[in-house]
């Protein structure tokens, strides 16, 4: 679910069209095949082969605040969260995965550094994955212990390589983190837990650079048929991360590439599931929720569609239909320019039209053109869905 409106407005998802765009000139309106890769289990979610590219994101609560934590898990659930990830800094917060578990409906990956016991004590409460730098967790014995746990229950892995946490021979060896530094990164980790027999594995290699992450995992793809978790790490706030996100993973995800993705966004989590949908969207992967279009407005617009676009924007973002949603200016951008929607409204003077393809519904008076208008919408999704 996305807005595509002026400068002035907040959300702005004008990189999706940018790769509508691209899409159809790249791959002439043919959906993009995936690269076959084997097929692991976070919980209940199948991740690889021909599944679905799972949509991620982590909590930035304190885990050990099992209430707040479980709140903002359940609105990201709302939102099409399908797998969390947690912090885990210490014990209590690895015991507190399991009370959180029992709240929430999604799968739950801890996220573990240095500590090879928090990497067990995690999954001994129930953890349905775990997120590990093998090179920073202790050294190949503990290791070995984590690896005993994770298979002892069946517990997929995510070896997350990172471009500020390389090995120093590695570091030393390209001078800088570019792509294929972070690829041997990867390839020796999955190496060091392949050795040890085991084989439930996802891997990410983020960078904070969009081309180097790019390359890096093109380059990856070609060496390994692991699943792999797309992502660029510190992308920045809202407008910054959806950029360099989506540019970055909506071209890898146009290449076959990725089986899980995270947007990374110096934001409320629930926003970051809000730009994974619309990049999969443009990029004709997956089409969850509502997709709403909006002019940019001009001195034609009468009445504040700002305010109208964004409370669509609002009440939109639970909806899992795809249905699509105009919101309009004018009579000049109205029915003519979006005729392809299932439902649209448009402004004039003091009044507005809510329309369908070019037939107009109903003309009512500003104040009330927004609730007229969601009425209608809740009424063709009652119609869909009992159909």
């Amino acid at each position: 679910m996305g807005i595509r409106s002026g400068p002035c407005h907040k959300f702005s998802f004008q990189v999706a069209d940018i790769l509508r765009l691209n899409y159809h000139a790249a791959m002439k309106n043919s959906t993009p095949s995936r690269k076959e890769t084997r097929t692991i289990h976070v919980g209940s979610v199948p991740v690889g082969g021909n599944n679905p590219v799972a949509v991620q994101s982590m909590c930035n609560t304190d885990t050990r605040d099992v209430g707040t934590t479980v709140q903002q898990i359940r609105k990201l659930e709302a939102a099409g969260c399908e797998i969390i990830r947690v912090a885990v800094p210490d014990m209590e917060a690895a015991r507190a995965i399991s009370e959180i578990l029992k709240a929430i409906s999604i799968p739950l990956i801890a996220d573990i550094h240095f500590d090879w016991r928090l990497a067990v004590a995690a999954m001994e409460s129930g953890a349905n994955g775990i997120r590990i730098n093998p090179g920073n967790i202790g050294g190949k014995n503990r290791l070995q212990k984590v690896i005993e746990k994770a298979r002892e229950r069946m517990i997929p892995i995510r070896i997350g390589v990172n471009s500020g946490s390389l090995e120093k021979d590695i570091l030393k060896r390209y001078g800088s983190p570019v792509p294929e530094a972070l690829v041997e990164s990867a390839l020796r980790n999955i190496e060091l837990i392949t050795d040890m027999g085991y084989e439930e594995l996802k891997i990410s290699i983020k960078s904070s650079d969009v081309t180097a992450t790019i390359e890096a995992y093109r380059l990856l793809s070609s060496k390994t048929d692991f699943p792999l978790h797309l992502g660029v790490t510190e992308a920045g706030g809202l407008i910054a991360g959806t950029v360099k996100s989506s540019v970055a993973l909506g071209t890898l995800l146009m290449e076959g590439i990725g089986d899980t993705m995270r947007v990374s966004l110096t934001r409320d989590p629930v926003e970051e599931i809000q730009v994974a949908y619309e990049i999969l969207r443009a990029v004709k992967s997956r089409n969850r929720g509502p997709e709403i279009i909006s002019c940019p407005t001009c001195g034609r617009c009468e009445i504040d569609l700002f305010s109208i676009a964004e409370e669509v924007e609002r009440r939109a973002r639970t909806i899992p239909d795809p249905v699509k949603l105009a919101v309009m200016g004018c009579i000049v951008n109205g029915p003519g320019e979006a005729r392809e929607a299932d439902l649209g409204l448009a402004g004039g003077k003091g009044v507005g039209i809510i329309f369908q393809g070019e037939k107009i519904l109903k003309k009512v008076k500003e104040d009330q053109l927004f609730e007229a208008f969601w009425n209608e919408v809740e009424t063709l999704l009652e119609k869909r869905r009992s159909s």
